[in-house]
């Protein structure tokens, strides 16, 4: 018979972990469904049949499916033959490239939307420089957003979400054995036949999995389609419904819909290739297969790669344009330059404390992350727990989950009451004061990053000298303080740098949840600045995605430093 490790330190860890995955997920989750399906004691299911009658939501349903299925074809059309380049290929540079390729996931799309804006526009650069040379029709310029923005949207997420694609797909085409592919090559298959017969089976669980991710990202998307003002898309839908969720249910279903479908595509990728093994052999052997890159074959390889890296930093690079821009109308660069903008960011109280606030909510919710994503790995890997298995899906949960749903959830499921609750108002109304649930929900969210950097720690870590310490009398707290930490102590550092920085620039429960100006974070900061008539507001909102930027990439190359080739396991799923 197994014994459980079941004493008074695991229980009192999992206690801690039931109260909060109890009240800050399971919660809100339920408050919606319970909303969604009716009020009180009732089941009904017209608030559904309400909410697919009704020709907006209908609408804003088939652009979102529309959207995030384009987005996940376009990104695996991008992903695809730059994985093959990769992983098949040896030339100069090859690492240095590939690191390139994974910038643009960093950089927050929010932002980007902003500079895409200033480029893509009827008299945006590219067509202004187009008709400087002679391709363009002042009187009738191109409308590259097209259909009131839904095709700037697509490009970019498609320059923003490929390298979770590219990830996934490359680590799934290195451990494909080379064996197969020599043996097709030796009964006469061409190289389509090749790829469509051996190849592409062995990797679909691995673009699947990654698949999965981009098109949730795309389908719940909100800053992306606000900065375009294209309202006809369920995040922005649902962004609106928060205004009147005790009058209008169908915020509710609306919610449930996106839930469902996001749990039913997780659900679908576990169960549809759980049952998929594919044995492959050492990953040293597979490095065989590689074969070194003619001088045109390195040349492809980087004119692939670093064309690509380009076009996706472009907005981005646009966006640092027009923070220093002090003039920029109707011409394809900035006429003057300007670092007026910045000072108005740490001059003005809004800007200035919405970088602060931003600072505090994630240092508070990275250190939540840490100790619990450090008791999380801890129960995993060194106790014997009979529901360990539903202790790691909790974990990862939020992966699952939308930032939009979740923030719902909480403006929902946390609407208090200042007369029933007098004691509670003010902590958990995000209508009085939202830190509190910013805090959480930005922790909850960036749990599953910490978990796994923690749990790869612990693995790698042998038990040997914790045993020692139990031996000679230590508690398993004292164990864990003087002898494991220190040795993961670089796995903690990274994945609390990570949880950090993403939370810096969250942007759909910042949106959601900062109702009142004096607690928004950068994020809805920025949203609020680019909604004004006042003409330098664009350019001091571009300033705040700067600084904005300059945390973030300087968190994640300390991160980088710190974890090497492992931190790109933190986004795979």
């Amino acid at each position: 018979m197994r014994r459980w490790d079941l004493n008074g330190w695991t229980l009192a860890f999992l206690g801690v972990l039931a109260v909060f995955f109890l009240a800050f997920l399971f919660y809100p989750l339920s408050f919606m469904l319970r909303r969604g399906f009716g009020a009180g004691d009732e089941f009904t299911l017209k608030y559904f049949v309400l909410l697919f009658q009704s020709p907006v939501q209908r609408e804003s349903l088939l652009n979102s499916a529309l959207l995030a299925t384009l987005t996940t074809l376009g990104c695996s059309l991008i992903t695809l033959p730059l994985a093959h380049i990769f992983t098949r290929w040896q030339f100069t540079g090859r690492s240095i490239l590939s690191s390139l390729l994974l910038i643009p996931m960093i950089m927050p799309p929010f932002v980007g939307a902003i500079g895409l804006k200033q480029i893509l526009a009827r008299y945006g650069s590219l067509n202004l420089l187009l008709q400087k040379v002679g391709l363009g029709d002042p009187a009738d310029p191109i409308d590259w957003l097209g259909a009131g923005g839904f095709w700037g949207i697509l490009i970019l997420q498609m320059l923003n979400l490929y390298p979770i694609l590219f990830l996934n797909v490359s680590a799934a085409m290195a451990n494909v054995d080379p064996t197969l592919r020599e043996a097709a090559q030796n009964l006469g298959a061409s190289s389509a036949r090749l790829f469509r017969t051996v190849t592409l089976p062995l990797i679909l669980p691995g673009w699947f999995a990654g698949a999965i991710i981009v098109w949730i990202w795309s389908f719940t998307d909100l800053g992306t389609p606000l900065i375009f003002g294209f309202p006809r898309l369920v995040p922005v839908q649902i962004f609106d419904a928060v205004n009147d969720l005790n009058t209008n249910p169908q915020g509710y279903a609306l919610v449930v819909v996106v839930l469902m479908v996001t749990v039913l595509l997780f659900t679908l990728s576990k169960r549809l290739f759980a049952r998929r093994s594919h044995a492959m052999i050492a990953r040293g052997h597979t490095a065989a297969a590689e074969s070194s890159a003619s001088r045109s074959q390195a040349v492809i390889a980087w004119l692939a790669g670093g064309g690509l890296v380009c076009v996706a930093l472009l907005p981005h690079f646009a966006v640092i344009l027009q923070a220093f821009a002090g003039k920029w109308f109707f011409s394809i660069l900035p006429q003057e330059w300007t670092t007026a903008h910045f000072t108005e960011v740490f001059g003005h109280g809004l800007t200035a404390s919405s970088i602060r606030n931003s600072l505090f909510y994630s240092s508070i919710s990275a250190f939540i992350d840490l100790i619990l994503g450090v008791l999380i790995a801890w129960l995993l890997t060194r106790r014997r727990l009979p529901f360990a298995g539903l202790i790691d899906a909790l974990a990862m949960l939020p992966l699952a989950i939308p930032g939009l749903v979740l923030a719902f959830g909480y403006v929902a499921g946390f609407d208090i009451n200042e007369k029933t609750h007098p004691v509670l108002d003010g902590w958990f109304d995000p209508r009085t004061n939202p830190t509190l649930l910013l805090i959480i929900s930005y922790s909850v969210r960036r749990l599953p990053y910490i978990v796994r950097s923690a749990y790869a720690g612990f693995q790698q870590t042998s038990v040997t000298l914790e045993e020692a310490s139990a031996s000679l009398g230590a508690s398993p707290l004292r164990t864990l303080r003087r002898i494991t930490l220190p040795l993961v102590a670089a796995n903690l550092v990274a994945g609390t740098i990570l949880t950090f920085s993403f939370a810096m620039l969250e942007v759909s429960d910042s949106l959601i949840l900062a109702m009142r100006d004096q607690f928004f974070p950068v994020t809805k900061q920025i949203w609020q600045l680019m909604g004004r008539i006042n003409p330098s507001a664009p350019s001091v909102a571009c300033a705040l995605g700067v600084i904005g930027m300059l945390i973030l990439t300087s968190s994640l190359l300390i991160a980088g430093r710190i974890m090497g080739k492992k931190l790109g396991q933190l986004f795979r799923a």
